[in-house]
């Protein structure tokens, strides 16, 4: 998925509403359930402020926030124009995935987001702090990450095709070093858990311990896979043909100002001013 987001919904268009697709603006992470995802940044919120989210968590959505402003407005700036070009540069779609592409986009969901959701709650029912610390950066960072691409794919005109590539990027290459930190808790262990005493807890144990692996491996690939080699240049691109189209429709359109002037009059502006002076 262009990150987690990839694996919900995009959001609806009322003027194309029989064109929904998925798409891989990762920000679109469950553009419908906008409500659900508001309360799940809220639940991680009080998690980080219980301690269970390491500083360095804390502090890389405001460090990312502030990059993604920056080359927003420095390095790839939006497209604002009434040309087709300029109509597209709103267009909050950079890929478009098959059936198959929905399919993985669902289990990314249920892996990233739903199942370590579940692993938590059951960490706190149970008593298992280790479990729920372990997994709890991973969903911090997670829920950060769905509400800057939500915001960012709200505003389709403040924000170009790259930056709004980079949001997914940026936070699945920092989930993937969070991840391998929870994979090592569960398998390593920096305090080993005693051995389990019954099937339910050996269960427990192995369900974390899987669930750790399927999230390395899945964002991983998602990263290596498809975000770097697919769906940036694809945000690139059709970023640097949108800015072609636009100058090109800008020449074409002083030259059209300029043969509509009458014979003689190009040069006239320029001989009043130099009489002026």
């Amino acid at each position: 998925m262009s990150g987690i987001s990839l694996a919900v919904a995009p959001r609806s268009d009322p003027d194309h509403a029989s064109e929904r697709q998925p798409t891989a603006m990762l920000g679109g992470v469950m553009g419908s359930l906008r409500v659900i995802e508001l309360q799940l940044v809220a639940f991680i919120l009080v998690f980080s402020a219980s301690g269970l989210v390491p500083l360095v968590d804390l502090a890389f959505p405001v460090a990312t926030t502030l990059y993604l402003l920056s080359i927003s407005r420095l390095a790839f700036p939006p497209l604002h124009s009434s040309t087709p070009a300029g109509a597209a540069a709103a267009s909050p779609e950079i890929f478009r995935g098959s059936r198959l592409f929905q399919a993985y986009v669902v289990v990314g969901t249920t892996v990233g987001l739903f199942l370590p959701l579940a692993h938590v709650l059951g960490g706190f029912a149970r008593g298992d702090d280790a479990a729920v610390r372990a997994a709890t950066p991973h969903l911090f960072l997670l829920s950060c990450q769905i509400l800057t691409e939500n915001v960012v794919g709200s505003l389709r005109g403040a924000f170009s095709p790259p930056v709004r590539a980079l949001v997914p990027l940026l936070y699945t290459v920092r989930r993937v070093f969070v991840i391998v930190d929870w994979v090592y808790d569960v398998w390593a262990g920096r305090a080993p858990p005693p051995r389990p005493a019954t099937a339910q807890e050996a269960a427990w144990l192995w369900f974390g311990r899987y669930l750790a692996a399927a999230n390395l491996v899945y964002f991983s690939a998602n990263l290596f896979v498809f975000l770097i080699p697919r769906f940036l240049p694809r945000a690139f691109e059709k970023y640097f043909r949108m800015r072609d189209e636009a100058c090109a429709k800008t020449a074409e359109d002083r030259r059209a100002r300029a043969a509509d002037l009458p014979h003689g009059d190009a040069g006239k502006p320029a001989a009043e001013a130099k009489k002026a002076d």
